[in-house]
Formats: C-alpha cells, structure tokens, sequence
C-alpha cells in the first residue's frame, strides 16, 4: 500500500516537541486567556442527534509504556454519515476535537456522538468510524489512523479490506466496554502495532 511520491519532495518534519500542548490547547496547558476556551474542545453540541458515545484509550509506545504527553485530533461525520457543510447535516456537530492524554494516568478521552456510514464519491459505503491523528514527543511525523467499531458491519470497508495482513485489521476496531463506551488503545510499534495510514 506504499504510493509513489514523484511530484514533490516531502518537507522535512522533527518532533513536536514539549510545547504542542502550549500552541494547540493552552488552556489544558494551564496557559489562560489565548482563547475563551481550547479550539475543538467538543466535537458535538448540545442538541446532537443520534448516539453519545466516549471512546477511551492509551497511546503506548514500543515498550508498553503509555505517552503521557500524547495530543490527538479526531474528524468525524454526524449521526447520518453526513459532514459539516453537506445538505442535511446536523448543525449540533462539527465532527473535529483536539484533546489530550492525561497528563497523569496517559489516558484519552474522546465523547461525541458515534458516527454514521458515509459513502465515498463513487458510491461505495465506508464503515462509520473516526479518523484519529496523534502527535507527541518524539513523533516527527503526525500518525493517521482510524476508529471502527467492533458492533458495526466492517466487513465491507474499502479501507479495512486494503489491509493485506488481515488480523492487523483488528488494531482499527474499538471494543465495547460498556453502553455507549468503547475502549481503544493505539500502540506506536510492537506486537499489535496499531495500522497507521499514508496519508
């Protein structure tokens, strides 16, 4: 699944460093005032139709250690599979948050509303799922993957199909862990090494 890059060179990237946390969410950063509050605190408003979910997990690195300076962005279209800007959308949710491990325990908590199947220009049905990208120190190069849910039909996925090596299709599904809670854990390299997209 390697694509030729043979227009452009790629820009050369380094780590985010320790002060993604100060330029992208200050307010988390205990920097008050930048804004009235962090930019993409929520991806979902009061009034949001459809199914409230939180999906929770770690960002472990190639020993198991969990990165608890991890920052991650979620997008995601609405209920009905519909995105900011299309006919029809629910007003109540804008599908982007910006958010943060725990600067203690290195957990992650994302609540929004569990997305619809969304259908690609050529006609074909995309599992619902949450386009996840992560950054912390150390990452030179911010990670792209994806959230499914394991009680959602993938088994059609243009995307989840491209994956050759089929059991590492299984570090893209989210497992419930209670009603309306899933439990989703990206590991950076190693055994279960989460499927990071080239994108």
């Amino acid at each position: 699944m390697v694509q030729t890059l043979d227009m452009l060179p790629e820009t050369p990237s380094q780590t985010a460093g320790p002060y993604v946390h100060i330029g992208c969410i200050p307010t988390f950063a205990g920097v008050e005032g930048v804004y009235p509050e962090d930019l993409g605190r929520s991806p979902v408003q009061t009034g949001a139709k459809g199914q409230i979910i939180t999906v929770r997990g770690l960002v472990l690195d190639g020993t198991g250690w969990a990165m608890r300076d991890a920052m991650l962005e979620s997008w995601q279209p609405d209920a009905a599979g519909l995105f900011p800007g299309q006919p029809g959308c629910d007003p109540n949710v804008s599908g982007f948050c910006r958010f943060a491990a725990d600067k203690t325990s290195g957990e992650f908590t994302l609540r929004t509303v569990k997305p619809g199947a969304v259908r690609n220009r050529d006609g074909v049905l995309q599992a619902p799922h949450i386009s996840l990208w992560i950054v912390a120190r150390g990452i030179n190069t911010g990670l792209q993957t994806r959230i499914y849910f394991e009680d959602e039909d993938n088994g059609s996925d243009p995307l989840l199909l491209r994956i050759e090596q089929r059991p590492r299709a299984e570090t893209l599904i989210a497992r419930k862990t209670a009603q309306a809670e899933y439990r989703f854990d990206v590991r950076l390299q190693g055994a279960g090494e989460t499927v990071f997209l080239d994108i």
